[in-house]
C-alpha cells in the first residue's frame, strides 16, 4: 500500500467515525427528555458533520473518493442506542452514558489515526478535531455525572 493510499484510508476512517457520531448524536437528541440536552446533542451532530465535510475536502483535494457513510460498528452502536433508549423510556442518564461510550470510541479512532505517519496539514486538522471530541466527551461525562447524582436523590 502506498503512503498516499494509507493516508487517504486513515482520513476516510476518521470520516466514517464523524458520520457515526453525527448519526449517534441525532439519535441522542431524539431520545433525550431535556430540551438543553436535545440542543447540545443536535449541536454536536452538526459539529460531527462539519468535521466530516472538512476531511472529505482533504480527500477530494488529493483526487481520491472520500467516505460518505458510517461504519458497520457505528450502525450497531446506533441500533443499540435505539434499543437502550426505548428500554429506558428516554432516560437522559442512559442516553448520556451511551453518548459517552460513543465519544470514547471516537477518541480511540482519532488516537489510532494520529499514531500514523501523516502530512502536517492533515495531522493539524485531526489534532484540532480530536480536541473538540475531548471537550465534548468531558461535557457529556459531566452531564452524565449530574444525571446520576440527580437519580440518586
Amino acid at each position: 500500500m502506498s503512503y498516499a493510499t494509507e493516508v487517504i484510508d486513515t482520513v476516510n476512517d476518521v470520516i466514517e467515525n464523524c458520520k457515526d457520531g453525527e448519526y449517534g448524536f441525532h439519535e441522542c437528541a431524539e431520545h433525550a427528555d431535556s430540551p438543553t440536552l436535545k440542543t447540545m446533542f443536535e449541536r454536536r451532530a452538526t459539529e460531527c458533520q462539519a468535521a466530516a465535510t472538512e476531511l472529505q475536502r482533504i480527500v477530494y483535494a488529493n483526487q481520491e473518493q472520500p467516505a460518505t457513510g458510517g461504519t458497520a460498528s457505528g450502525a450497531l452502536h446506533r441500533g443499540w442506542l435505539n434499543i437502550k433508549a426505548a428500554l429506558s423510556l428516554s432516560d437522559d442518564k442512559a442516553v448520556l452514558e451511551e453518548c459517552e461510550r460513543g465519544e470514547d470510541r471516537a477518541l480511540a479512532r482519532y488516537d489510532k489515526a494520529l499514531k500514523k505517519d501523516l502530512p502536517d496539514e492533515i495531522r493539524s486538522v485531526l489534532v484540532a478535531q480530536r480536541a473538540g471530541v475531548q471537550r465534548n466527551h468531558d461535557l457529556v461525562r459531566s452531564l452524565r455525572d449530574q444525571a446520576r447524582a440527580a437519580a440518586h436523590h
